[in-house]
């Protein structure tokens, strides 16, 4: 907390550094803000809402159309059936006006044929109107789902291209965190062992490492410092590593920023 003793170099004896090696640790900082901010932009790249949004649409468009596709297998076979139906009747008139054209049997029997046969026509015609709304229909049921494949189509589409867009987002940001990466880890070799352990000790528990300690302010957490914490770094010798009471980060000192 602000103000009690010990606070601010309460790690002092963990390790010492040179001045002039303290102020690498804002250039290492930067390096990690700089790792911080691609992290961000990819997770915010990875969760992009459009993509969630895309996804429940297709699920349920996928869902409409494969209901339209089953009213059309549905169709589909009830209309062979009506065609079998017909087909069916379509024999036995054939059959019956080819004996009643043969002229053979008794009267009675032709007079019987010649009702079969006016029977069978009406079943026929009936059975053809069935058949045809069944076609009718199905006509209907074909367009839907055909409209409904569209509909699936242009999600799959959108998914596609906007996919393609945060992808390659992701991976120019992925190209840029190795670049950075690299650099981070040829800059932290040159540094002071024992300083650079405290800096990643403090950056893992922190989130922020080292911040300048200018006019005052620490800019690690953007606060004014109070007189009596103030006093405490301004008594630190050069090559104390001290610490901000607030955030808790490194703070790097130099005469010109008094």
């Amino acid at each position: 907390m602000p103000g009690v003793p010990g606070t601010i170099q309460a790690e002092v004896s963990v390790a010492k550094a040179a001045p002039a090696e303290q102020l690498k640790l804002l250039e290492l900082q930067g390096l990690d803000a700089r790792l911080k901010s691609l992290a961000n932009r990819r997770r915010m790249l990875e969760a992009d809402p459009r993509i969630k949004d895309l996804q429940d649409a297709l699920t349920v468009a996928q869902g409409e159309l494969g209901t339209a596709k089953l009213a059309v297998h549905d169709a589909e076979a009830e209309l062979r059936r009506s065609e079998t139906d017909v087909e069916q009747v379509v024999t036995r008139i054939e059959r019956d006006e080819a004996r009643l054209n043969s002229g053979t049997g008794l009267s009675k029997d032709l007079m019987a044929l010649q009702s079969d046969i006016a029977s069978l026509n009406k079943r026929r015609s009936d059975l053809e109107d069935v058949e045809l709304e069944i076609l009718e229909r199905l006509d209907v049921l074909r367009e839907r789902q055909a409209t409904q494949q569209q509909i699936v189509d242009d999600i799959q589409a959108a998914f596609g291209s906007i996919r393609a867009e945060l992808d390659s987002a992701i991976a120019e940001i992925a190209a840029e965190e190795r670049e950075v990466s690299q650099a981070r880890k040829a800059f932290a070799e040159g540094l002071d062992a024992g300083m650079l352990e405290v800096y990643e000790k403090t950056l893992a528990k922190r989130g922020v490492g080292a911040a300048r300690l200018f006019h005052g302010k620490s800019e690690g957490s953007g606060m004014m410092l109070s007189p009596g914490d103030l006093a405490e770094v301004k008594a630190a010798a050069d090559d104390d590593i001290v610490f901000c009471p607030d955030s808790g980060c490194i703070l790097v000192r130099s005469p010109e920023w008094s």
